[in-house]
């Protein structure tokens, strides 16, 4: 592989894949604030021919994919275009980092960490995470199976730095993406602690991993787990003191969902020796969501 290099003089130029997407914009956004210089990719991620053209273009330091198929409303939309879910999260993915390893590019993946659930050796509440070299567990959904296909492949690439995302949340409490803004619309939720990434924290930790040349897989979330209804008590006491919700199990769910979910809590002990600021996900909630909506419904 040639050898990854951060540009003439340590200027940074990065090529983003995934304009239209939340964690693609968001990604955009950052670069502008801290001054990076950035393109959106134009190409479709299966057409190699159009990734090549993309990187002559901008002449990348690194590259980024936030792009790929999560499906609309929600993961059930996969189970019905395995083959459209195939073309994005497999053929896509793989073939552009092949594309930045043939030109000696670090590419950073946004990836999931729904592949794995709660089993004997990681029962809920144990505080024992699966760990970055655990074998995917989940296959529930066809969405999760494609995601666990290709980590497993994207292992023998050496300049793919993939990060675990999971149930992401952000400051914007108007983003239908976002998991707190889609539990608060729920008619009912289930009511099960989970490893979660709050994006404000989070993605420009991401930056940074790319500045530093970092590969390999991450659990990219913040430490510990945090359940639903934790979540939205503290929507109820920062957000709304009249909101109000109420729970169903895991069997009334699976009557109103397609594929079932992930549930889970990944080990977050690599990220936070890298980067020991990382606070603990009620801690990062509070601080970057709540908070700061919190100040701006007292103006």
């Amino acid at each position: 592989m040639v050898a990854i290099e951060n540009g003439i003089g340590g200027e940074f130029k990065f090529l983003i894949y995934g304009r239209t997407g939340w964690i693609g914009g968001l990604l955009g956004n950052l670069c502008s604030k801290q001054g990076i210089s950035y393109e959106y990719g134009h190409g479709r991620l299966e057409n190699r021919s159009q990734l090549e053209a993309d990187i002559a273009a901008v002449k990348p330091t690194h590259v980024f994919n936030a792009a790929g198929v999560t499906g609309r409303p929600n993961v059930d939309w996969c189970e019905s275009h395995k083959v459209e879910t195939i073309r994005a999260n497999v053929i896509g993915t793989l073939t552009l980092a092949d594309v930045c390893r043939e030109h000696g590019l670090l590419l950073i993946n946004y990836a999931t960490g729904c592949i794995f659930e709660y089993d004997s050796a990681h029962p809920l509440g144990s505080g024992k995470g699966f760990l970055e070299n655990d074998k995917p567990n989940f296959t529930g959904s066809y969405y999760s199976k494609t995601k666990a296909m290709v980590e497993e492949l994207l292992k023998e690439y050496d300049n793919v730095c993939t990060l675990r995302v999971r149930m992401p949340i952000s400051s914007d409490l108007t983003n239908p993406r976002n998991f707190i803004t889609k539990i608060s619309r729920y008619e009912k939720v289930v009511n099960i602690p989970n490893s979660m990434t709050v994006l404000d924290e989070l993605l420009p930790i991401s930056i940074e991993m790319a500045k530093r040349n970092l590969r390999g897989i991450w659990n990219f979330t913040n430490p510990g787990i945090i359940s639903h209804n934790e979540i939205l008590e503290l929507y109820k006491k920062y957000i709304d003191s009249n909101f109000k919700w109420s729970n169903f199990t895991l069997e009334e769910q699976a009557k109103v969902i397609v594929a079932p979910r992930s549930n889970n809590e990944l080990d977050a002990s690599k990220l936070s020796k890298e980067f020991p600021e990382l606070l603990s996900i009620k801690e990062s909630v509070i601080k970057y969501v709540f908070e700061p909506n919190k100040r701006v419904l007292e103006h």
